[in-house]
């Protein structure tokens, strides 16, 4: 798909083509976060307002894009950016307290973005972990998700309440979304706080990004008990990623990040995923009680006993012979899978059984794709797409070799992913790039290689010291490796431990609010 477009913007380069056509072809451009082209294409759009309004916007300057709008006329769309402004620029919903509200003891409502069955995000799957555990404990446990959703994201049909594995999701659907952003957040507080009076939690728990946040907080002091912040990631840095370094300098970035360290300060308890993102809070969040880390975890399917990987890969209709690497991931550019393909070129000719599994989808898919056949790899390395969730568990047995070769970005540096810690419950060695949050989850020579990210040779050599006989088996020193990798999950990192140091902190904040 990714070539097909860049094909017909070039032809629109080369040729003659109408203004409106250009701006059109712009605005694919600037969604595939090809700026390049895009400026290339408004040299030839004319006036283009509303295209170059979002060029902007694009770019972080959100005063530009408004003020490129108002210029023209635009005056609606000029409305609808200066609502969202206004929330980066410190709006709050506001909401009337409630007298006489009484908690009932031992219930958390969270407030989430997404959730399954919809959504089958890290995100989604996260929240879902955390909930199931903490009903576990005897807690009763709810979650509502924000306005709009699922049908914002193309769930039509969709009802007011979803049950999975025994967790209650309620949907807040009206007749009509509020057009600006600040006006759907306050509609989205004075619902949460109409369900939050049916359900009477004693707390409640939310989720970056910062407009949960401050959703929550009004709800929260309108029904005077605390609430709990978990950092997640930081999600403007996941924004810059796909930008120019003069993202960073941006109105947006600024403002961002000044929101997320406002909410952080103003929450009764902030939890998070890892020691990096632990040490970035408390250095830019101004956060001056301590941070809960409840880091990212396993349970169900992973708690059992593994498979032999070629059983695993025979179950799902894979080649079973040889040695099988490769990763379960979001196909976006900063995982760096192309560093991942690029190494198994490396050692096509050597290790003749080496094969790579590629289980996921994203927008670098096609990419991806593309690099493999450019390399001559194309039969060597398979792409699944997205697969059941369900299933999730067999593909990362599936693999001999578990690879999270990541970017180096601030993103990467911060955020701990789930699926290298659900690699080592399948008894699997990770290799991954030497970044401070996978420093967290692997320990070098003892659960698997850290290796120099986005080096395509020291990723190949950590693969082959790996392997034995051409690639045809793994050596014993790696089979060593995911078994230190399962005992230490299995010792630390499930979601039943998490569930209990949350529900503590719960207990605790109640006792003294």
């Amino acid at each position: 798909m990714s070539d097909v477009r860049n094909h017909v913007i070039d032809m629109a380069l080369a040729s003659r083509v109408s203004q409106g056509t250009a701006a059109r072809l712009a605005d694919v451009a600037l969604a595939a976060n090809d700026a390049v082209r895009a400026d290339r294409l408004l040299e030839k759009a004319g006036s283009a307002a509303a295209t170059r309004a979002r060029r902007r916007w694009y770019d972080g300057d959100m005063t530009g894009a408004i003020a490129e709008l108002t210029a023209a006329g635009l005056l609606r769309q000029a409305r609808r950016l200066q609502g969202e402004l206004q929330v980066f620029q410190g709006w709050t919903p506001t909401l009337n307290p409630v007298p006489g509200y009484k908690p009932q003891h031992r219930t958390v409502l969270h407030v989430l973005t997404n959730s399954l069955p919809h959504t089958g995000s890290g995100y989604a799957q996260r929240s879902h972990s955390i909930l199931e555990a903490q009903s576990q404990l005897g807690w009763t446990v709810h979650a509502v998700t924000r306005l709009g959703y699922p049908v914002q994201v193309g769930k039509l049909v969709s009802k007011n309440e979803d049950e999975v594995g025994g967790v209650t999701y309620h949907r807040l659907l009206p007749a009509r979304l509020p057009a600006g952003f600040d006006e759907r957040l306050q509609a989205q507080a004075e619902t949460v706080l109409q369900l939050a009076q049916k359900l009477r939690p004693a707390v409640l728990h939310t989720t970056t990004p910062f407009v949960n946040g401050i959703v929550t907080r009004a709800v929260a002091e309108a029904l005077g008990i605390p609430w709990v912040y978990e950092v997640r990631g930081q999600l403007v840095d996941t924004w810059a990623s796909t930008r120019s370094e003069t993202a960073k300098s941006s109105q947006r970035y600024k403002l961002f990040t000044e929101c997320e360290a406002a909410v952080t300060q103003s929450t009764a308890l902030v939890v998070t995923l890892g020691e990096a993102m632990k040490q970035q809070i408390l250095k830019t969040g101004g956060v001056r009680r301590d941070v809960l880390i409840c880091p990212n975890a396993v349970g169900g399917n992973f708690l059992e006993e593994p498979m032999d990987a070629s059983a695993a890969r025979e179950l799902l209709g894979l080649r079973r012979d040889g040695v099988c690497v490769g990763s379960v991931s979001s196909l976006v550019a900063y995982e760096g899978l192309d560093v991942l393909i690029r190494a198994v070129a490396v050692l096509a000719v050597d290790h003749p059984h080496l094969h790579c599994l590629i289980v996921g989808d994203g927008v670098a898919a096609p990419a991806l794709r593309q690099l493999a056949r450019e390399l001559r790899v194309d039969s060597r390395v398979i792409f699944t797409g997205r697969v059941p969730r369900e299933q999730a568990h067999l593909y990362h047995q599936a693999l001999d070799v578990f690879v999270v070769p990541r970017n180096s970005l601030e993103v990467t540096r911060t955020v701990t992913p789930l699926k290298p810690v659900e690699a080592m419950a399948a008894a699997r060695p990770v290799v991954a790039s030497n970044l401070p949050a996978l420093h967290e989850i692997v320990e070098d020579s003892v659960t698997g290689k850290l290796v120099e990210a986005e080096n395509v040779d020291a990723l190949a050599v950590a693969l082959s010291d790996l392997t034995e006989d051409n690639g045809r088996r793994l050596t014993s020193a790696a089979i060593a490796m995911g078994t230190a990798g399962r005992k230490r999950v299995l010792m630390e990192r499930t979601w039943a431990r998490n569930a209990r140091a949350i529900v503590d902190a719960y207990g605790n904040l109640t006792l003294v609010h």
